[in-house]
């Protein structure tokens, strides 16, 4: 048993780079990934809708954040794509607007739906392990055992033209955080706690009861990739304006 946790444990962090595995492709056909290799980006001004939603259909995927927290990240989303990129945000779009499917034609629907000719989708999904761990109270005078519980977080952007179904610029982010408490409650002065992993160990946040503990867990690790994913969106938006450019210079 305790054998299997440490191989786990010796794994899993090993190969965090894709865990939870990308979700996006899944809402695009072959067709459109390969046409998107292609496309070029937008004129400016750029305006857009914004869709957040969460993808469990992986097979080892945790449960999908609180409906509130998905509004408040693609509210939060909203100003800081805005600020950020060169793409305005018009409006927010019902996650159920799109359907979790491969037919482009759901693309061309929005477009005349919501009147928009882009869409920012960003797909939220993560994983998560649970183990025995021991717990000290205090500055490490008791111990007592308890769990720990390790939440990674993957959050998949794309700018979509909609008259195509085909994803212009795409980037991800990827956040880890951990959840510790014990096995008996009571000691709420240090437990439920949780903590950012590896980048930000010192940096704690304490949920507001031990039932909301798992949600706040994911809720921290979703925010933390959202962070990650809009400075990557920038970076991806800034490789492929400079490929461009220098396809220009080479055909001119």
């Amino acid at each position: 048993m305790w054998l299997a946790v440490v191989l786990v444990l010796v794994a899993m962090p090993g190969c965090a780079s894709g865990v939870p595995p990308s979700r996006l492709d899944t809402f695009f056909g072959p067709v459109a990934m390969a046409e998107s290799q292609q496309a070029s980006l937008p004129p400016r001004p750029i305006h857009a809708g914004l869709l957040v939603l969460a993808d469990t259909s992986a097979a080892d995927a945790a449960p999908a954040p609180p409906e509130g927290a998905l509004m408040r990240l693609a509210e939060q989303l909203q100003q800081q794509i805005t600020e950020m990129t060169l793409i305005s945000i018009d409006k927010i779009l019902p996650a159920s607007a799109l359907q979790h499917n491969r037919d482009p034609s759901q693309f061309r629907d929005l477009k005349r739906q919501y009147g928009l000719d882009y869409l920012v989708l960003v797909v939220a999904s993560s994983t998560e392990q649970e183990y025995p761990v021991t717990l000290f109270l205090g500055w490490v005078t008791h111990a007592q055992p308890g769990w720990r519980r390790d939440n990674w977080s993957l959050l998949e952007v794309a700018l979509v033209d909609l008259n195509t179904g085909v994803p212009v610029v795409r980037a991800e982010g990827r956040g880890w955080a951990t959840l510790d408490w014990p096995t008996a409650p009571g000691i709420n002065q240090w437990y439920p706690v949780i903590w950012l992993r590896p980048q930000d160990p010192v940096r704690h946040v304490w949920p507001p009861s031990y039932a909301a503990a798992p949600n706040t867990l994911r809720v921290v690790s979703m925010n933390d990739a959202a962070e990650r994913m809009i400075h990557n969106l920038q970076d991806a938006w800034i490789e492929k304006r400079d490929t461009e450019l220098s396809a220009d210079r080479r055909a001119g």
